[in-house]
């Protein structure tokens, strides 16, 4: 058995060489280094005083008042935590509440909440799958779907980026369980899944949908609905959705939704439901403020799309290459890992927040600057985010 020696010493007791088994972890820091894909933890402050383009917050209510109320009020009602699992002391009357409006607002048959977006797809791929089924997953979808896919113990297969005669021919042949799993809309360049399409290739081949729609619940669709309701698919008997609360809704948690007998099904076999503590009640209070702050004003939606079409518009006029967005997220391409990161410092440095994204975040390897547009941004605001963007820009 061979090992790396190390000239300096690593680990609080100092070991090195074939003493210290994670004496690896420093080849692996330099070769990120070395890449530009080094990331780092940057605690914002409460008061932050940078225009953020960067969160998911697309609604602009992670700090309405009342969304932190309802939150504050669940936190001293039902207490800090939830406790324990769902399946033990982690439930409450509040999480079952927010369950059924979640299911009656975007059109599904019933609703389970998880402590994670994250969770709730491993829950949501792992329980509706196994030996013997086959997987189809999008090439461009999001790290949880793919995650899921791969600790599924199912036969997966990874197929073109948003293209049904794909998933046709890896469907055809196939006898058993099928399920094709997608985004609904790609948090990298925000371009959404043929949706429609997709549930046709499905059906032909007998096959279940499973959509993830964590960037469109909240901003697609009537009011917000969410892309199932968008494209009459919402209550359908062969289709599930998941979607996170910590975007549009801006608390915490996951969701999924479905047939009914699927939601149960995932409340015996779901193992991030099973074994997970519950979402804590102040997340759950918070997010069902939200879910009816956002009922009673629809148009919040409409004016997040709104503003993602003006960022493109005013991007690609100053010369950048922006992708044109099917909801909330817009990217500008970079040359490189390492002007992505320059570009964003100087984008910070002059006042905004924007998102970096590298390899291998990325599966087509392009670095883009990632942004999230706001339904509480001004015009002026977008201006100015534009301005700094374009003058901040790579040259050359």
């Amino acid at each position: 058995m061979t090992s790396t020696q190390h000239t300096e010493p690593s680990g609080p007791a100092g070991l090195s060489g074939p003493d210290d088994p994670f004496g690896w972890i420093a080849e692996q820091a330099a070769v990120r280094r070395a890449a530009g894909l080094r990331r780092e933890l940057r605690p914002r402050p409460a008061d932050w005083d940078l225009l953020d383009l960067a969160g998911n917050d697309y609604l602009g209510l992670s700090r309405h008042p009342e969304v932190t109320g309802a939150g504050a009020d669940a936190c001293l009602r039902w207490g800090a935590g939830s406790t324990g699992s769902r399946l033990v002391t982690g439930s409450t009357a509040l999480h079952a509440e927010l369950e059924a409006e979640l299911a009656d607002f975007t059109g599904f048959e019933a609703a389970l909440v998880l402590a994670s977006g994250y969770a709730a797809n491993l829950a949501a791929v792992t329980a509706l799958t196994g030996p013997g089924t086959v997987l189809v997953s999008d090439a461009a979808n999001h790290a949880s779907l793919i995650d899921g896919c791969r600790l599924s113990r199912a036969t997966t297969e990874v197929v073109r980026h948003a293209d049904p005669d794909a998933v046709r021919k890896a469907l055809d042949g196939h006898e058993g369980r099928a399920v094709v799993v997608s985004d609904s809309v790609f948090s990298v360049d925000g371009d959404a899944a043929p949706l429609p399409a997709l549930a046709a290739a499905c059906r032909e081949y007998g096959a279940a949908l499973l959509v993830d729609d964590a960037h469109g619940f909240g901003v697609l669709g009537e009011g917000g609905r969410g892309s199932l309701h968008a494209a009459g698919l919402a209550g359908a008997p062969d289709v599930v959705c998941t979607a996170t609360l910590s975007k549009s809704l801006g608390a915490q948690g996951g969701v999924v939704l479905g047939p009914a007998a699927v939601i149960e099904h995932l409340v015996n076999a779901a193992r991030t439901f099973i074994f997970d503590t519950g979402l804590a009640p102040a997340a759950a209070g918070a997010a069902l403020g939200a879910l009816r702050l956002l009922r009673r004003e629809p148009g919040r939606a409409e004016r997040a799309r709104t503003v993602a079409r003006d960022f493109h518009r005013l991007l690609t006029a100053a010369g950048l290459d922006a992708t044109a967005p099917d909801a909330c997220v817009v990217s500008v391409r970079a040359p490189s890992p390492e002007a992505a990161v320059a570009w964003a410092a100087r984008c910070r440095d002059a006042g905004l927040a924007v998102g970096c994204f590298r390899p291998p975040s990325v599966p087509d390897r392009i670095s883009r600057l990632r942004l999230t547009a706001r339904c509480d941004l001004t015009d002026a605001q977008v201006r100015d985010a534009v301005e700094v963007i374009a003058r901040t820009a790579p040259r050359g």
